[in-house]
């Protein structure tokens, strides 16, 4: 009788200790296919895909807005003002009833970043083609604007590159300079006034990156947070991980 009992219990522990090694191995299985293919069946080439369709959505959408006519001048989030240094110009000009001047000399400003920004889209293209599947999973489950840091880091030096010698042409060419050299004179030759000659090239080539970057972010956050601006099945899913 004890010998019975005894093979029964050598059996059942047998069985249980069968279940739990299959236990285990079914779960190192679901691990690696999980690895593999992502959470709920997304792969990594799905994510890289996807995060690639976002940021050119936002290159094309955003990007190509601040292309047209008053795209920087009439939008409050990136219009270009004048730095420190020639607020006082602007002030003093008004004062002596030269404001439309001043005006005029801000709105070409805004043209002249219009124009560098059309020099944009290629180098967006290729950051944006040489994301690595890293670079895509730290965007997709980063913060709100992961893929607008992404851009800054990789796409700003080759920007000024490309935006400066347009700002420069540009400037000259939609009579800023022009204008410019003659609100600067006039500023100058004022009594009691220390004298300015600002950097204008260096400073609208530096707005107009800054007005590229933030519409971008506006774009990530709307693709990130609402749900209508996920506008494919594949930005759909894979934007869904990050809910």
């Amino acid at each position: 009788m004890k010998k019975i009992v005894f093979c029964a219990l050598l059996l059942a522990g047998i069985s249980f200790g069968a279940q739990a090694q299959l236990k285990n191995v079914l779960s190192k299985a679901k691990a690696k296919a999980t690895t593999a293919t992502g959470s709920k069946g997304i792969t990594n080439t799905d994510i890289g895909s996807a995060l690639k369709e976002a940021l050119n959505k936002g290159v094309t959408e955003q990007v190509t807005k601040l292309t047209a006519e008053d795209g920087f001048y009439k939008n409050e989030a990136v219009k270009i003002l004048l730095p420190a240094e020639l607020q006082k110009v602007d002030t003093k000009l008004r004062q002596i009833g030269l404001g439309s001047m001043a005006d005029e000399g801000i709105k070409l400003l805004n043209r002249a970043a219009e124009s560098a920004v059309k020099e944009a889209t290629p180098i967006f293209v290729n950051a944006i083609t040489s994301m690595t599947i890293t670079d895509a999973k730290n965007i997709l489950m980063g913060a709100d604007n992961s893929a607008t840091a992404y851009l800054q880091k990789t796409t700003t030096t080759p920007l000024y590159a490309k935006f400066s010698p347009v700002v420069k042409t540009s400037l000259s060419d939609v009579g800023a300079d022009e204008i410019w050299d003659k609100i600067i004179t006039k500023y100058n030759g004022l009594p009691f006034v220390t004298k300015v000659n600002p950097d204008l090239t260096d400073y609208v080539t530096n707005k107009a990156l800054d007005g590229v970057f933030t519409m971008i972010t506006v774009e990530e956050k709307e693709i990130r947070t609402d749900l209508s601006s996920r506008t494919t099945d594949l930005l759909k899913k894979v934007f869904a991980m990050q809910d």
